[in-house]
């Protein structure tokens, strides 16, 4: 099997060459005629048809393939019209293509955590049929039900922290969660360890190179599955003895609006525990805040910034001491921040990842998952201390600009400051992860007011059925879904069911509902706002200030700290409209170029100087000094040694400023011809280095044509000879006579004259202004035929 990290950049040359090559095939094929191919030659025809069908048939199977393991069906291709007949199958399919790439890519560099899809995209090409029935789970009870503490996905305000004590506190509980104010201001509560994790000092082992530690073989060790109170207590006295330890999560968010921690991993240098997060007693996991915030037991954590936000939500727990080995991976250089490319360069340890598209909610675990989820911390510690050494080999302590540790440490700390915030939908704006303005901005469309009311009120509606039901909103409807029924209208139940696809059960069965919704939104649209007039409103609001300074109270008994300045993230916009270095930023999507090219207020995108006259100094001249006080001065010349003008008189004669081809015969009429010579029998068309081989044949024509040139030469000097003497007789015999007007023909002359009566006598025409309109040449004519031996073409 090729290994996949080693050979990417082979298959991806190989793909893109591929590419290259049908994508200028299909170039030179469009661009010829194939329609006037086709009428010429039947063969070509049945040969064109021949290859649409098979092409068609290439299309349709491809389309199928590439919805298999989404939630959109393959389009069907009978014939060239179907594919602009069923165009919209085809986007949805690329369009879902697209939404899988874009999560694909965020989950294989480690920015955001894999997340466990939908059972419908585990494809049975992938794994077998007794694997699959391990990991789809179709009528799995939701866990959030037996939870002490049913989530809530309607809660509003700022997110009150979960935890009932601090351990480890250089700041007290009550202090921590004093609420403030966000720049728009929202009410919010920050997080209760951010000053520990603000000033928090990391041991002195980060930045000391030390052997690594060799991990305890995988297949002679087990985990232990932690599922009861006395378990956890038994495992959070072993942790307390520990200096580092590594820490991984399993989330799913299909079945659940907010999702739900479904697994926690934790590993020492010795052991492993598999923790069970669905418990009803989950709650009771909180005091594990006694390691997690301990400061001297350091956290190791992979692309941790969604497993800071998921421990807060769920569990009340917050880590301070933190190392993410993905920010190290980024410090470092690595072509991936992933897990699994971790664990292939240090441990050459092949992770199974098809288990990634696992249901987390399956209790009990099969052997399977229960290894792959262990393998995730078990070699975690060894990696970083691989690459606590990378960093300090590379890093100069004494800059903090080349200091990598340090950069990787503060990296960390940011990401243990992040808060979780109750998901609050925004229905003008659409702002926020789960906003309507995310996904367009996305997958960039243009909407008719109608078309974005309905494009809005549909998005609004799936939001809050799936905060009714506890489901995703993916769960109740996909995403290109929206766009389908955005830009059709459907009207009534029939339409909707064929636009919306696939189908979800609770779409089925609120069907009438969101026709009420579109038809109502359709109404409101006629006169609503435009799209384009409240995507600037957002632009606006993204260029605002982000970060609103806020200060916290440091306990006077403590008296160790001053007052921080803490920056609150407000809102992300979804791109910077400023450069560093170009300046202002061009624009990145199709709405943005339609907007903007109807601007009046036009201005370079690249700035330019200010134009002086600095500008356009020669550079050469820049040492050279000037003396100010020196005039330039023009050499005198008196009147009598000036070169005397000849004075015009302001009298031209046309054949003085015309002439050409006289004084060309007059040039032909001094030279002399010359015999043949060797050089008149070479082409014109040869090279220089070129010998004429000519036979007896070749030779006599060569003559006989210069020869012809020679006689029509000596023929235009007799002509314009003869020419010139006619010419220079009559103007020595009389004086050119002025031309008359009044005399000339035209129409205001024309002369017509009535004959008698009972006789017939010519009349004398009139003056014909069309008289002499056939006298230009004439052109090709409109049929051409082929004549035997020669071809009417243009070339030598």
């Amino acid at each position: 099997m090729m290994d996949f990290h080693t050979n990417f950049k082979t298959i991806q040359d190989t793909i893109s060459s591929a590419l290259v090559s049908v994508t200028r095939t299909a170039t030179k094929i469009s661009a010829e005629d194939l329609g006037f191919q086709r009428s010429l030659d039947p063969t070509v025809a049945n040969t064109l048809d021949k290859q649409n069908a098979r092409l068609l048939v290439l299309a349709e199977r491809l389309l199928a393939n590439a919805a298999s393991g989404s939630e959109v069906v393959g389009p069907k291709l009978q014939d060239a019209d179907g594919v602009e007949a069923n165009w919209r199958g085809v986007v949805d399919v690329v369009d879902s293509l697209l939404e899988k790439a874009d999560t694909s890519l965020d989950e294989y560099t480690g920015v955001v955590k894999r997340l466990s899809p939908s059972e419908e995209q585990v494809t049975t090409k992938q794994l077998p049929s007794k694997l699959l029935n391990e990991l789809r789970s179709k009528d799995l009870p939701k866990p959030q039900k037996t939870f002490e503490h049913v989530p809530q996905n309607n809660e509003t305000g700022a997110f009150r922290p979960l935890i009932t004590s601090k351990p480890h506190a250089m700041i007290p509980l009550e202090e921590s969660l004093s609420e403030a104010t966000d720049l728009n201001g929202k009410p919010l509560i920050h997080n209760p360890y951010q000053t520990e994790i603000e000033f928090y000092k990391y041991p002195p082992s980060v930045y000391t190179r030390a052997e690594p530690i060799p991990y305890a073989p995988f297949e002679n060790t087990t985990a232990t599955f932690v599922d009861t109170p006395e378990a956890l207590d038994s495992m959070l006295a072993e942790l307390k003895t520990a200096q580092e330890i590594a820490i991984d999560l399993e989330h799913h968010d299909n079945r659940s609006y907010i999702g739900l921690v479904s697994l926690m991993q934790i590993s020492t240098r010795n052991r492993d525990w598999i923790i069970d997060t669905l418990k009803p007693w989950r709650r009771r996991l909180e005091c594990l805040n006694e390691v997690f915030t301990d400061p001297n037991i350091l956290k190791v954590l992979h692309g941790a910034f969604m497993d800071i936000i998921w421990l807060q939500r769920d569990l009340g727990l917050y880590i301070v001491g933190l190392f993410d080995t993905y920010q190290a991976a980024r410090a470092l250089g690595y072509t991936s921040g992933a897990l699994a490319f971790l664990l292939q360069k240090f441990v050459n340890f092949q992770a199974q990842k098809k288990y990634q598209m696992a249901d987390w909610r399956r209790r009990p675990l099969t052997p399977a998952m229960f290894e792959y989820a262990r393998s995730d911390t078990h070699f975690l510690l060894y990696i970083y201390d691989n690459m606590r050494n990378e960093l300090i080999d590379r890093s100069d302590f004494s800059n903090p600009e080349t200091d990598l540790t340090f950069r990787v440490l503060e990296k960390s700390k940011e990401t243990a400051l992040q808060r979780y915030e109750h998901p609050v939908y925004d229905t003008e704006f659409g702002l926020g992860a789960g906003g309507w303005y995310r996904l367009l901005s996305r997958t960039p469309a243009t909407f008719s007011k109608e078309q974005f009311s309905v494009y809005r009120a549909v998005h609004r509606w799936r939001d809050n059925v799936a905060r009714q039901e506890d489901e995703s909103t993916n769960y109740v409807m996909a995403n290109h879904a929206i766009f389908s029924i955005a830009r059709a209208i459907p009207l009534d139940k029939a339409a909707l069911l064929g636009v919306a696809q696939p189908i979800s059960p609770i779409l089925r069965l609120r069907a009438d509902e969101l026709v009420a919704v579109i038809k109502a939104a359709k109404e409101a649209g006629e006169n609503g706002p435009d799209m384009n007039e409240v995507l600037s409103k957002i632009d606006e609001i993204h260029q605002k200030p982000i970060f609103q300074p806020q200060s916290l109270s440091v306990n006077s008994a403590t008296n160790i700290l001053s007052t921080p300045t803490v920056a609150t993230l407000v809102a992300l916009p979804i791109r910077t409209h400023t450069s560093q270095f170009w300046g202002p930023a061009f624009t990145s999507s199709i709405w943005e170029q339609r907007r903007t090219a109807s601007t009046a207020n036009i201005r370079l995108a690249l700035p330019l100087p200010q134009l002086t006259a600095e500008v356009f100094a020669d550079p050469a001249d820049a040492n050279t000094v000037v003396d100010s006080s020196v005039k330039g001065e023009h050499a005198f010349v008196s009147a009598k040694e000036r070169v005397k003008e000849e004075e015009d008189d302001g009298i031209f004669i046309i054949k003085q400023l015309g002439g050409g081809r006289k004084r060309k015969m007059d040039e032909m009429a001094g030279s002399v011809p010359t015999p043949l010579t060797t050089a008149d029998l070479v082409d014109e068309d040869a090279g220089a280095d070129e010998v004429p081989l000519l036979d007896d044949k070749a030779r006599r024509k060569a003559e006989k044509k210069a020869a012809k040139r020679l006689k029509k030469q000596q023929k235009a000097l007799n002509g314009s000879a003869t020419e010139n003497g006619n010419d220079e007789a009559s103007s020595a015999g009389r004086e050119v006579e002025p031309f008359d007007y009044s005399t000339a023909p035209s129409v205001l002359h024309a002369r017509h004259e009535e004959g008698k009566k009972g006789k017939k006598e010519k009349r004398e025409k009139g003056f014909n202004p069309y008289a002499k309109a056939m006298d230009a040449p004439k052109g090709l004519g409109r049929s051409q035929r082929e004549s035997a031996g020669r071809s009417k073409t243009f070339g030598k």
